[in-house]
């Protein structure tokens, strides 16, 4: 008797260090509410040899794009996994108010012949748990996207080229269109109020409002951005890549001049965080370099000309 139970007991700890949650993870989330607006999530897990886990989260909701970093904890004995504090988007925000809920995301891993897959909610953290309702998921593990190094290089990495899925264009928009209207997100724009800025550049132009365009200048690794016009915040987390970050922005002429201004949400995998931004006044074309920091945001300044 006792051989058996020690048979049974070896035989569970090996199935519980043989179970894993390492791979490339997809799936929807919905709110728990009568809400029709869903998020596409891909989840790209290295797990360690203690119970820590790292990953990198992508996500679409409506015409946001998101890709964060996070670190999280998973137990393989009663298959329990979670990551901490992240930024997800309030399922009510609209184009003219953008919020973010501070969320934890728990989830069950459930293995079947059929496939793995990752159930479970975000839900909100101390604080937001009543403003923040609970988002469902079920992630299912895709067995053929990649292996242990493409993991390895992906979490190393961090860049647009190799997070696989890429939504359709009816799932998402592909460009980021902003409009210039009052943001509100007051993790953002205390942080900005934080940092230097840095005027790095000073155009002069003729007419009342400009075109304007962010790519990543140079190679795509993962760079993230929020604009700033005159101290206000248009637009937060904006994926720089080789796709235009595009506004139209109407100059404010009772001031000697308007800035415009790059906040660093993060560093990519090459920092600084560095951007190609092109205005266009009329015929005119300016092409401006743009560097950002943790410490610092780069600006430029754009005054009209005096006009005769």
């Amino acid at each position: 008797m006792k051989k058996i139970l020690l048979l049974l007991f070896v035989i569970g700890t090996v199935n519980a260090k043989a179970q894993t949650v390492a791979g490339y993870w997809y799936g929807t989330g919905s709110v728990n509410l009568a809400s029709a607006n869903n998020y596409l999530v891909e989840l790209i897990v290295k797990q360690n040899n203690n119970n820590s886990v790292q990953a990198i989260m992508n996500y679409y909701f409506k015409n946001t794009y998101r890709s964060i970093q996070l670190n999280g904890i998973y137990n393989a004995a009663t298959r329990e996994f979670a990551l901490f504090n992240v930024a997800v988007p309030y399922f009510g925000s609209t184009d003219k108010i953008q919020v973010d809920c501070p969320m934890d995301f728990v989830a069950t891993h459930r293995i079947a012949k059929a496939g793995s897959n990752l159930l479970g909610i975000f839900t909100g953290r101390e604080g937001y748990k009543h403003t923040c309702p609970d988002i469902s998921f079920d992630l299912k593990l895709n067995t053929e996207a990649g292996n242990q190094d493409s993991i390895l290089l992906a979490l190393k990495n961090f860049k647009e080229t190799y997070q696989l899925w890429t939504p359709s264009y009816t799932d998402t928009l592909v460009a980021f269109n902003v409009q210039q209207r009052k943001v509100e997100n007051i993790v953002v724009n205390k942080e900005f109020k934080d940092r230097l800025v840095d005027v790095q550049n000073e155009i002069e132009i003729d007419a009342d409002s400009v075109l304007v365009d962010f790519y990543d200048n140079g190679e795509v690794d993962g760079d993230s951005i929020s604009v700033f016009f005159n101290d206000q915040l248009l637009g937060a987390n904006l994926k720089l890549s080789t796709k235009a970050v595009h506004l139209n922005i109407k100059l404010d002429s009772t001031k000697e001049f308007n800035q415009l201004a790059m906040f660093a949400n993060n560093l990519g995998a090459i920092p600084p965080n560095t951007a190609l931004m092109i205005i266009y006044d009329g015929q005119k074309r300016h092409e401006i370099r743009l560097s950002s920091s943790l410490d610092k945001s780069g600006a430029v300044r754009i005054k009209r000309k005096k006009r005769k």
